[in-house]
């Protein structure tokens, strides 16, 4: 197996293998590409927070994005520094915060592994696991054809997954200028996590825009929209029934099986304008 494309610190996102491949019982070897998962290690004050197995691409947004979304800290500027270091074993993002915000973190004794697709691991109460996020605010209308149009765009500016098929995206739309930017990981929520740092270091109005997201929406997906201001999660495959309660309870309209020219809105249908509403 050889290496892929290096992007952060020698790290592959991919790797190439010849493979047996088969179709119509005809055999034959092929180079297949290969998505990578690495144990990312969050170090907030030289304290060993949590180990998430990620992507290895665009690593300071994903730890700005899970500080602000796990409510590590309150506002981007609080994260004072951050720097990356290659490990044997991984990769290790040192992490700076004031030393308030540290201690409220050392309280929660979250220093467990996250699973590629978990979105609540290392969480050892309810209530830091079920966190509630303010409502949102903005008055965002998309029409339905900027949404499908936003979804076809997304399928084609995934490029580690049209070389591997494994990886997920989380993009941002904005009406009138459809996809603006995307970020891909194995994992759902570090997806969307990577998403949000690269907004918020963007400065980018997260009420002007909205997300599409390629899996389930699930509770921690909304959860995490909701805790920067954004207005409108659509995914491609469906929603849990506790994510629908919070994006009901806390205004996101949220959007499942957006794909193939449709659509179900589940909360929140003021946002998106059909042709009969226009």
């Amino acid at each position: 197996m050889a290496n892929g494309l290096s992007l952060d610190l020698g790290w592959p996102s991919y790797q190439q293998s010849t493979v047996e491949r088969w179709h119509n019982n005809q055999r034959s070897e092929e180079l297949d590409y290969i998505a990578e998962e690495v144990p990312i290690a969050l170090v907030y004050n030289g304290v060993p927070h949590v180990v998430m197995l990620a992507t290895p691409t665009n690593l300071e947004e994903f730890a700005l994005g899970f500080s602000i979304t796990e409510g590590i800290i309150g506002d981007p500027q609080e994260l004072l520094s951050s720097r990356v270091f290659n490990r044997a074993n991984g990769i290790e993002v040192q992490l700076k915060i004031p030393e308030q915000r540290f201690s409220c973190l050392s309280d929660k004794g979250r220093n467990l592994t996250g699973r590629t697709g978990c979105g609540l691991c290392g969480a050892t109460t309810l209530k830091q696991a079920i966190r509630q996020p303010p409502p949102v605010q903005g008055k965002l209308s998309v029409t339905s054809e900027e949404l499908i149009s936003a979804l076809a765009e997304v399928k084609q500016r995934q490029k580690l997954n049209k070389l591997t098929g494994s990886v997920h995206a989380a993009a941002w739309a904005v009406p009138g200028q459809g996809i603006v930017d995307l970020r891909e990981d194995v994992g759902r929520h570090n997806a969307l996590d990577k998403l949000i740092g690269l907004l918020l270091k963007s400065n980018r109005d997260l009420s002007a825009g909205f997300v599409i997201v390629t899996s389930r929406a699930s509770y921690e997906m909304v959860q995490k929209s909701a805790f920067v201001g954004i207005t409108l999660l659509a995914a491609i495959s469906a929603p849990t029934g506790l994510a629908i309660r919070l994006a009901h309870d806390t205004g996101v309209t949220l959007i499942g099986f957006a794909r193939d020219q449709q659509h179900v809105v589940y909360t929140h249908p003021q946002r998106l304008l059909h042709p009969q509403h226009t």
